[in-house]
Formats: structure tokens, C-alpha cells, sequence
């Protein structure tokens, strides 16, 4: 069966991994996914995405474009990120190559704790509040929906397992319902000081009340893109806390429980970070040969790719070139300010193989860490770096 060949394919994988060296840098995402599979848990984790894989194959996602309408004329948050100090360009080119600034829904990056992604009816879902609250409450998802004014937030979302320079981060468009307005109507008692989210997987994480009482951008999130959540995105509801990985922000919320004390979520459980908060990270995404043009008798070959520092932003992306000097790239004014921003380099170059390697600066000119360390607990750091051979340009 396929799943016996799934199996064996994962028992394979897990007894090789390790032993490969990466020596293409080009080709370093699908070694980064063969590692997270071990790194988030062995063999079982591993079988869990297969399963998810499997499962989506012979089960279509249920579609839930229809479940309710979505309107998106609310406030916008987070939409002034620049400073004074910080040189954006509102109509910056990126070169060819970089990933799209808004990332397609189903190309948005997704990892689960089951083999299938929880299929909830939208017309008897309630949502469970209770513990520290006046009353317990059984929340339909129309109230929800119908009864606040929405806020919208473009939104750059990394997992933790995540690799330098991984596929695992995605942007778009969420649209939902401040945290603390929702507190106020569900009369919190303020002596509580977390809130235990658990979703229809069975996944389950504590939020910090600190931060949702204190930061608007805190979310109930239940529209990505201008449509109500997929399926296999977490619908109806999830929440989206800023500056913190993935592994922080449940999907499928099926009930909210406030509490005084803080206990360990899901992935804390099993030993990743309690805190998750986001790494300075960078990546050059495209060294784009296609797009070399000359300029007063010297070729320039345009470089491009992302930058991301949760909510701390980014100030400044440096370029290396091969043991060259470190030099300033041009930023694009990013969608927020909590997003990644996408940055361009005119390199003037000479033919041959080089090493093209990127740094950052969050707004706060803090650097991102240089050095190496694996996802595990808190999130990888290091310098990413991209080689390519470089052809002479044609003569026009």
C-alpha cells in the first residue's frame, strides 16, 4: 500500500539524513526540509507530514470560500513602518527570481500536527470562552464575524523550523478582530494573565495577556486574502500574535480558556521555545543573469531577496561578494510593519562562479547573529549565501 511505502520511505530517510553533506547551496531547501523532519520529532513527525500529504491526495480540501462574507473596508494596521533614519523606495524593481512579495494562498506554508487538517461546519461551530471571564460563552462564528469592525494587517508568518534561507515563511493579507476588543466584550477579569487556545487538532498553546492587552496587532484572525480562511489554513479562526514564530499562533481555535497561570504549549512540550520569538534573518533569493544591463561601459547583474525581522523590522541589507566588502543594498518600503521587506544589489561583476552572502539590521540597528545554530529550541541564525556562475554578457 502507499502507506506501507511511506513508511519505508521515512526509515530510509531517517537513517541517511545526517550523513549528507549540502554542497550545492542552491539546493539547500530540500536538504532544510529533510532535516526539519527529524528535528521536529524523528520518525513520527515525519510520518505525520507524509500522512498529511497522503490524506490531501485522496481527500480534496472542503471548500469554505462561502462560509461567510468577508469585508475588508476596516482599519489597517501596522501601515507606517518607515523612519527617518531608514532609506525605503516606494517603486524599488525586484529582479527576477525573488519570491512575490504576497505569497499565493496555496502556496502559503502550512505545517501540522496531524495527518489531516480538521474539517469544521461553519453553521454549528461554537467557540468555547471560559475560566477567568463574567460568563461562559458559546460564540458562533457569524457573531464573530458580523458583530466587530475588522482590521486588516499585512503579515509575514515563519516557522521555527524554518532554515536559513527555508521555504518556510509566507506573507499575506489577514483580516480579523483585535484581541483585546474581543477581552473587553467577554469581560476578562483582569487578575487573568494568559489565555490557553486549543484547536480542533488537538494542538494548544498559552498567549500572554501582557501582549494582547497591550499591542493591537494581536488578532483573531479569520480571513486570509480577502476570504475566509481555507480549510488547510486553519478555518474559522487563529490567531495572530507579532514577533513570534508559527509554533506560538494556534489554528482551528475551538475554545479559549483565561487563566492566571502560564502552562507548557504543544511545542514547548517537547522542548522548542517558550518564548519563539523571531530571528533576524535574510536571504538573497536571485542572482538574475537575465536581467544584466550596462551603465556608463560597466555590466551590472541585479541581485534581490527577502528580509525579515518579525516585528522589529529592517533598517538596513548588507551584500558580500565572494571576501569582498560588505555593501549596502536598496530596501523596498515593506507592505507593514510586520513583514518582510524585499531588497535589490547591482552588482558590477566579472564573469565566473561567485558567492553572494546577505546580512540585516532590524529598525533598531540591532545585526542579525552570523553565526550558525540549528532551529532547535529558538529558531536558526546564521549567514545565507547563494553561489552562481556567471556568464560574459552577449554584445548587443
Amino acid at each position: 500500500t502507499l502507506w506501507g511505502l511511506a513508511i519505508g520511505w521515512a526509515y530510509s530517510q531517517l537513517q541517511t539524513i545526517g550523513a549528507r553533506p549540502i554542497t550545492d547551496e542552491n539546493n539547500i531547501q530540500s536538504a532544510e526540509r529533510r532535516k526539519f523532519l527529524v528535528q521536529i520529532g524523528g520518525a513520527s513527525a515525519t510520518l505525520t507530514v507524509i500522512g498529511a500529504g497522503l490524506s490531501a491526495f485522496f481527500q480534496p480540501e472542503v471548500d469554505t470560500s462561502d462560509a461567510f462574507e468577508v469585508t475588508t473596508t476596516g482599519e489597517t494596521l501596522g501601515t507606517q513602518p518607515t523612519s527617518s533614519q531608514i532609506v525605503y523606495v516606494e517603486d524599488l524593481q525586484i529582479p527576477a527570481g525573488t519570491r512575490p512579495e504576497i505569497t499565493p494562498l496555496d502556496d502559503h506554508y502550512r505545517i501540522d500536527i496531524s495527518a489531516r487538517p480538521p474539517v469544521i461546519d461553519a453553521d454549528t461551530y461554537r467557540l468555547k470562552v471560559h475560566g477567568m471571564v463574567e460568563s461562559e460563552l458559546q460564540i458562533k462564528l457569524t457573531d464573530l464575524v458580523e458583530g466587530y469592525e475588522p482590521v486588516n494587517q499585512y503579515v509575514t508568518l515563519s516557522c521555527i523550523s524554518n532554515q536559513v534561507g527555508g521555504d518556510l515563511i509566507s506573507t499575506t493579507t489577514w483580516t480579523g478582530i483585535p484581541f483585546r476588543i474581543l477581552m473587553e466584550a467577554w469581560k476578562v477579569n483582569p487578575l487573568a494573565q494568559y489565555v490557553k487556545i486549543t484547536g480542533a487538532d488537538g494542538f494548544d498553546e498559552w498567549i500572554d495577556l501582557g501582549v494582547a492587552r497591550t499591542d493591537e496587532r494581536v488578532m483573531l484572525a479569520y480571513a486570509w486574502d480577502g476570504q475566509p480562511l481555507k480549510q488547510k489554513h486553519g478555518f474559522p479562526l487563529r490567531i495572530y500574535i507579532p514577533d513570534r514564530y508559527g509554533m506560538k499562533q494556534p489554528k482551528w481555535i475551538t475554545e479559549m480558556e483565561f487563566v492566571r497561570e502560564w502552562g507548557e504549549g504543544y511545542w514547548v512540550r517537547r522542548s522548542w521555545s517558550e518564548q519563539a520569538l523571531v530571528q533576524i534573518t535574510s536571504v538573497v533569493d536571485s542572482v538574475a543573469q537575465e536581467e544584466i544591463y550596462q551603465q556608463d561601459g560597466t555590466y551590472y547583474v541585479p541581485i534581490g531577496g527577502i528580509a525579515y525581522s518579525g516585528a522589529k523590522g529592517i533598517s538596513a541589507v548588507e551584500i558580500r561578494v565572494d571576501d569582498g566588502d560588505w555593501m549596502p543594498a536598496q530596501l523596498k518600503t515593506p507592505l507593514s510593519d510586520t513583514t518582510w521587506v524585499m531588497w535589490r544589489f547591482d552588482w558590477a561583476f566579472t564573469p565566473g562562479q561567485h558567492t553572494f552572502r546577505v546580512r540585516a539590521k532590524d529598525r533598531a540597528g540591532r545585526p542579525q547573529v552570523e553565526s550558525n545554530a540549528p532551529v532547535r529550541p529558538d529558531g536558526a541564525t546564521g549567514i545565507h549565501s547563494r553561489r552562481a556562475t556567471l556568464d560574459e554578457p552577449a554584445e548587443a
